[in-house]
């Protein structure tokens, strides 16, 4: 691994709720409490939590589209708090987004080869259609996808090409918020290998949430668990999966050991191959 890519020092983020009566201001949402990590530049960082533990919020946080209420997030040695909007183009490029919702993120207006293009515009791109072509290529989807529509597309095929959008601009890191939870278990495999695999290729950093311990472990060299906006865990993956320090931790341990069903004690690249992607 590389140098501190992504530092994280005691951030806080509190919500002011809407006024419950007239009388009675709500009380405040901590959704972080003195979160501090660190990334490094080629690094696998897995970001563990149920619903409400503040994944969502950090993520938003990293990508600069929130500022916290406290604590400093610096990227490449650059803050990205509480900056204008035309102050984070650095930011804009070198950090990417791949969404749980495919469908949701993907305008179903537009072919797939604008839609794997739009993050070029404005950009010094000398060959955009060859720039989507060899995209395409890469995430695994036939030459003649950028012709077609989402909508005439599977679930997993649609993630393929959200992230076929997200490395259009050449970004550093990759940031996998939930990318197989709404796909079968079968074809989650196979985004998960094609990710490992296009993380290897592209040299990325990847920031990979999820709520699954077990997913995450097959991806990420180091995992991070969220709880009630706290950072109750630290470590290598196989350090957090396979002996937990903290009771949450265990109790995810406990909960979901291992990828049961169609991964059946395998790893995700193992099951990968011979699956056939489901059916448009």
């Amino acid at each position: 691994m590389g140098d501190a890519l992504i530092e994280v020092t005691e951030v806080h983020r509190t919500y002011r709720r809407p006024r419950s009566s007239l009388r009675r201001a709500a009380p405040p949402v901590h959704a972080l409490r003195g979160v501090s990590f660190t990334i490094a530049e080629g690094q696998r960082f897995g970001l563990v939590g149920e619903s409400g533990s503040g994944k969502s919020t950090l993520i938003r946080l990293l990508a600069g589209l929130d500022s916290p209420t406290s604590g400093t997030i610096t990227f490449d040695g650059r803050d990205v708090c509480r900056r204008p909007e035309r102050h984070l183009t650095f930011l804009r490029e070198q950090l990417q987004v791949v969404f749980q919702d495919p469908m949701g993120s993907l305008d179903p207006r537009m072919r797939v080869r604008d839609i794997v293009a739009e993050p070029l515009a404005g950009r010094r791109e000398p060959d955009v259609r060859g720039r989507v072509a060899e995209l395409l290529a890469a995430v695994g989807l036939p030459a003649d996808a950028g012709d077609r529509y989402p909508h005439q597309f599977s679930g997993g095929q649609r993630q393929r090409i959200s992230i076929a959008r997200a490395l259009a601009p050449r970004p550093s890191v990759l940031v996998a918020d939930e990318p197989v939870s709404a796909l079968d278990v079968s074809v989650r495999a196979q985004i998960l290998n094609l990710l490992a695999d296009l993380v290897e290729r592209f040299r990325l950093t990847l920031v990979f949430v999820s709520h699954d311990l077990s997913v995450v472990r097959h991806v990420c060299d180091t995992i991070a668990v969220l709880h009630d906006g706290e950072l109750v865990e630290l470590g290598p993956s196989a350090q957090v999966a396979g002996s937990p320090e903290h009771p949450y931790t265990r109790r995810l341990v406990a909960a979901v050991p291992t990828i049961r069903g169609a991964l059946a004690g395998r790893t995700a690249s193992d099951l990968a191959r011979g699956i056939p992607e489901e059916s448009t």
